[in-house]
């Protein structure tokens, strides 16, 4: 990892280590003040834990143009994007997509272009709906490798970042209460429960939580859907199609309903937001992939409303297209963030037991 942004960090973290004025404007806090002392692996875990919810930065006597010239929810994004970086394998990848929308959008078209050649060349010899134009065996050969080796990526990602922040074996009570607070978005309600910063410096909102809330469980509910209908195609030999009120059509409408609602959102939020307060090279690249994120959850949407029109070869191609580029790029895009701040949030939990 980059030894400047480490320092930077550990400099403002020790400053506010002895402040503690803010102290209940952050829920993420106590776990600063818990140390004497910022080891170049503290300092990662506090930026993996830190939602840049911004409190404490309005609040802060220390700003600029204060000689202190306190940012720190800045410091900690930087080193957050940096540890997702260092950590990740191969590493020249999250290089490129965390910090590049641009490349973020090559991946799409480079998507579609696959899956079009993939629909002309391989077609189907039969089947219903979607599998009328290509076939159930050739989406599982394309798509299984694209879902199984981001998650090796990323597992060689996680086993890096819990060597560096010093984790222990995990115990079911670590991962139960780490879950629990994820579930809840607990950080981002802030220390005082009342929400964050994150848009308006004047006034606490839950819009943030609530947004992450719509994401996090709409593309829960998109990949439950995947999962039950796998389970009826293999276990129940019941295949696709599926009516409106089958368990798979009914996870991913409301998945995809609350992923696009989410990631619009979410869009508007990040416009309002003060960009000098998170890690300005990676705007690009998070823009890049809350758009490929939400376009996935659209076009999914619209290829069910026309999957029986004349247009739903073209839109099944975009849409599948979509959702490789989405499962290539989760080691290397903001996607791996949901996995870092999990491992964090258990790192901490060991923390409170200790």
């Amino acid at each position: 990892m980059q030894t400047d942004l480490i320092q930077e960090a550990r400099r403002q973290a020790e400053i506010c280590n002895a402040c503690r004025y803010c102290e209940g404007y952050c829920s993420v806090f106590p776990s600063l003040h818990a140390e004497r002392a910022f080891s170049d692996g503290d300092i990662t875990q506090l930026a993996n834990l830190c939602h840049n919810c911004r409190g404490c930065y309005y609040a802060c006597q220390y700003t600029a143009p204060h000689e202190f010239d306190l940012n720190l929810p800045k410091a900690l994004a930087e080193v957050r994007r940096d540890s997702w970086e260092s950590f990740a394998w191969p590493q020249p990848l999250a290089r490129r997509f965390h910090t590049h929308g641009g490349a973020i959008a090559l991946a799409l078209v480079v998507g579609f272009a696959l899956l079009f050649w993939a629909i002309r060349m391989i077609g189907s010899a039969g089947g219903e709906g979607f599998y009328a134009v290509l076939s159930h065996n050739a989406m599982v050969a394309i798509f299984a490798p694209a879902f199984l080796l981001p998650l090796f990526s990323i597992g060689i990602s996680l086993r890096r970042y819990w060597y560096v922040v010093g984790g222990k074996p995990i115990q079911l009570r670590d991962l139960k209460a780490a879950l629990t607070r994820a579930a809840r978005m607990q950080d981002l309600a802030a220390g005082h429960v009342e929400g964050c910063n994150f848009e308006d410096e004047d006034r606490f909102s839950q819009a943030r939580r609530h947004v992450h809330h719509a994401i996090m469980y709409g593309f829960l509910l998109c990949f439950a859907s995947t999962s039950v209908a796998t389970i009826m195609h293999y276990g129940f030999d019941m295949h696709a199609p599926y009516g409106f009120w089958s368990l798979p059509k009914l996870f991913g409408v409301t998945g995809g309903v609350l992923l696009t609602v989410g990631c619009c959102a979410m869009v508007l939020l990040k416009q309002k937001s003060d960009r000098k307060l998170g890690d300005a090279s990676a705007w690009g690249g998070d823009f890049g992939f809350i758009l490929l994120l939400g376009f996935v959850a659209l076009s999914g949407l619209v290829l069910y409303a026309l999957g029986s029109s004349v247009l739903m070869p073209a839109l099944l191609a975009i849409h599948l297209g979509s959702v490789l580029a989405l499962f290539l790029l989760t080691p290397y895009t903001k996607m791996a963030h949901g996995f870092y701040r999990m491992a964090a949030l258990v790192r901490d939990e060991q923390r409170h037991r200790n």
